[in-house]
């Protein structure tokens, strides 16, 4: 298991040099100056060329691309050309809050995903199999910024229950786990998690079928063991698939949606990238996508892990 977990994080070396390598020229490649923001419209070319030289823009992109690795490496990020902030503590807030939101609408998603998924797959092709499917069918169809509209005009304007926008009270951007802050997350949270959900169902539904129509279930059934052993048995082969489909979902969900964080105000990874595009402010689009990049691969390292703790024939093969 340890030479696997090696070999794992051997692999992960080369594609996280490559995805600071392509975070740094998408940004770059596009059109646009960066300095946009912060240069008065009437700033002389000598103030144009000074702010340039201070961020490094003036250098070529091999040494621009190695200094920010370096500095990179070292948990420096640069600061933010809109703000002036340090890039890493604006990112470490936003990605703090989508993790919130993810991590909610993750129970949410995966629960309601797997129970109606091992419904269908136990009462595959009943009108109970046709309901769960037709769930998670409209799960995956909806919109999901379409949805979280129509769940604050609902809930928000017309019902009043909850509010539309915002992770706090008085325009609050930190968490705390209490009914004043909680009740900002419920609506977010449902919205994000119907993508998940609609996955994770139709993944485990098939997954239950097919594993209740090998050979070994019948075995196990004629040799008179209990359906709650035979569950088990489904559960266990059902796990490395379902638990790597449920690992990309939650890596999406915490790379943020810009959607349903703009449509909720949420000040989530999402919202910090959508302002940093609009901004042009390189330095925050570079640390944003660079963090969120890692997360995603960091997070199939231990997807990977898992799946090779629970089922061994991945080490082996």
């Amino acid at each position: 298991m340890l030479a696997y977990i090696a070999r794992r994080i051997v692999y992960v070396v080369p594609i996280v040099i490559s995805v600071a390598l392509v975070c740094f020229l998408l940004v770059h490649i596009t059109p646009g100056d960066p300095l946009v923001a912060v240069l008065p419209a009437d700033a002389s070319q000598e103030l144009a060329a000074q702010l340039r030289a201070a961020y490094g823009f003036d250098r070529p992109l091999p040494v621009q691309f190695g200094l920010w690795l370096l500095r990179a490496l070292h948990g420096d990020l640069g600061n933010s050309i809109a703000t002036g902030r340090p890039v890493l503590a604006e990112v470490l807030r936003a990605v703090g809050n989508t993790v919130t939101l993810a991590i909610a609408a993750a129970i949410i998603g995966f629960t309601m995903g797997i129970l109606l998924g091992l419904i269908a797959g136990y009462f595959r092709e009943t009108w109970i199999d046709k309901l769960a499917t037709s769930f998670a069918i409209a799960g995956v169809s909806v919109p999901h910024y379409w949805l979280g509209m129509v769940l604050v005009i609902v809930f928000s304007v017309e019902l009043n229950w909850l509010p539309a926008v915002g992770a706090g009270p008085n325009g609050s951007n930190s968490w705390a786990w209490d009914w004043s802050h909680m009740k900002y997350l419920v609506l977010p949270a449902i919205t994000t998690s119907v993508i998940p959900m609609g996955i994770v169902t139709r993944t485990v539904r098939a997954l239950t079928g097919d594993i209740l129509s090998q050979d070994f279930v019948e075995a196990l059934r004629a040799k008179g063991l209990h359906e709650t052993g035979v569950f088990r048995h489904v559960i266990k082969n059902a796990a490395p698939t379902a638990l790597a489909v449920m690992g990309l979902q939650l890596g999406y969900m915490l790379g943020g949606s810009i959607l349903i964080e703009t449509v909720f105000s949420w000040p989530g990874s999402g919202f910090l990238l959508n302002s940093a595009i609009f901004q042009r402010d390189l330095p925050l689009l570079q640390g944003t996508i660079l963090v969120l990049a890692l997360f995603f691969v960091f997070l199939n390292l231990l997807v990977d892990i898992a799946q090779a703790a629970i089922d061994p024939r991945i080490k082996r093969g």
